[in-house]
């Protein structure tokens, strides 16, 4: 729960709730038992459902088994022959021994093979990937990616000198058309 529900309920709804369990027993039945019981149950019912959505809407927690896969452009949040031209040109994988491989493709041709290693931090709540490519390198691998996550998935943004920020999503290449 965030710090002003924290607040409302340890300032203002439990000693609200204390005063009239009070007055209940000096005055006789200002509430009785059964609707303290309902108010009561509903409080616990808002929180248990404010738990859940709080824990549907937060971001998923990566470690370093989420990184491996294919990785293609993600054409969601831009269109255009741009976009298409690097989704057609640009894709990698990260493979379960720490190996990447940065393709440079004329759709399904791959033209040339960039290889790197990754590594993670976990110095966060959520591993933090790390690339260090082979010279010469690929300028989309000229920076560490950031990664936005939501609450089911993740995607990485690379900062490339060239395009600015290029967008890669989990997936598997497949011919547009």
């Amino acid at each position: 729960m965030g710090f002003g529900f924290n607040l409302f309920f340890a300032f203002f709804f439990v000693p609200l709730l204390v005063i009239f369990l009070i007055l209940s027993l000096i005055f006789g039945q200002i509430f009785s038992w059964k609707q303290l019981r309902y108010i009561g149950l509903g409080i616990t019912g808002l929180v248990c459902c404010l738990l859940t959505l709080n824990w549907l809407r937060s971001a998923t927690v990566l470690s370093k088994q989420d990184y491996y896969g294919s990785y293609v452009i993600n054409r969601e949040y831009f269109r255009g022959k741009q976009t298409d031209w690097q989704y057609n040109t640009f894709r990698f994988e990260i493979k379960d021994n720490d190996s990447i491989y940065f393709y440079y493709t004329d759709k399904e041709r791959i033209l040339q093979t960039f290889k790197g290693v990754i590594t993670t931090t976990d110095a966060y709540k959520s591993a933090r990937l790390a690339i260090r490519m082979e010279q010469p390198g690929h300028h989309i691998f000229s920076t560490d990616p950031t990664i936005y996550r939501s609450s089911w998935s993740f995607y990485l943004v690379f900062n490339s000198p060239k395009f600015n920020n290029v967008f890669f999503k989990k997936g598997k290449w497949k011919p547009i058309d």
